[in-house]
């Protein structure tokens, strides 16, 4: 087993992010926090993703990468309209069809940026703020996926070929966004500097229709918090 305490938090400055990170950061001992510029609709996640890191002191990388052109996505292709949220689709495991704001591969391709960064930094794990419970029905934030990932990553370095086992921790996969909020909030998470929104405005105030706006206001309904988000 790897016992070195340090850990790679994939952050993008939405609510489940920022979770982790602040979980990340009380259980290890050194947190570098990993963010994309992926020619996304907005910046203003990333831009809480900066400030966020900046307040904690944690390490924080920007990686530029350009999806965009690969196309098939409303989150990177500006010709394709972001949808309102359908209270008539409930997701499940079942579904293999996922909605236009899925980006085709993405978390694999930000979970390899993370790997490398992993091995550099002689990290033990890989957190990622993915849930099967209040999500999107994207295919790459199940279990199964997040296992398979695990196994190739440790096959795929030198660190893990000697035994310095790597870990994907998802520390949100069961938990509502309810419960992820509670969590959050136990952890002393300031939920009004994360923007969560598929087409916030340059402010980072959240459009409000959005399936990601719908989740994160329900979160709070049902864990009766204020919610502190900034509407157009």
């Amino acid at each position: 087993m790897n016992n070195n305490q340090n850990a790679v938090v994939l952050f993008s400055g939405g609510l489940d992010s920022t979770t982790c990170l602040y979980w990340a950061k009380s259980q290890f001992n050194t947190v570098t926090a990993v963010s994309f510029r992926y020619s996304q609709r907005h910046s203003s996640e990333l831009d809480a993703a900066q400030n966020i890191a900046k307040k904690l002191g944690i390490r924080h990388h920007v990686i530029d990468i350009d999806i965009a052109k690969l196309g098939g996505s409303a989150l990177t292709d500006m010709t394709l309209s972001v949808p309102v949220h359908d209270e008539s689709i409930i997701y499940n495991d079942d579904d293999q069809v996922a909605p236009i704001t899925y980006v085709p591969a993405r978390n694999t391709i930000f979970l390899s940026y993370a790997l490398a960064v992993a091995e550099v930094t002689q990290a033990s794990a890989i957190i990622i703020g993915v849930s099967s419970v209040d999500y999107s029905g994207y295919p790459d934030c199940r279990p199964d996926y997040i296992a398979a990932f695990e196994t190739m990553a440790n096959l795929a370095t030198v660190a893990g070929r000697q035994g310095n086992h790597l870990s994907i921790i998802a520390p949100l996969q069961n938990l509502s966004k309810a419960e992820t909020l509670k969590l959050g909030v136990s952890l002393g998470v300031d939920y009004s500097l994360t923007v969560s929104c598929y087409q916030a405005d340059e402010s980072g105030r959240a459009c409000g229709h959005c399936d990601s706006c719908h989740l994160r206001k329900q979160g709070f309904m049902d864990a009766q918090i204020t919610d502190p988000t900034r509407y157009q």
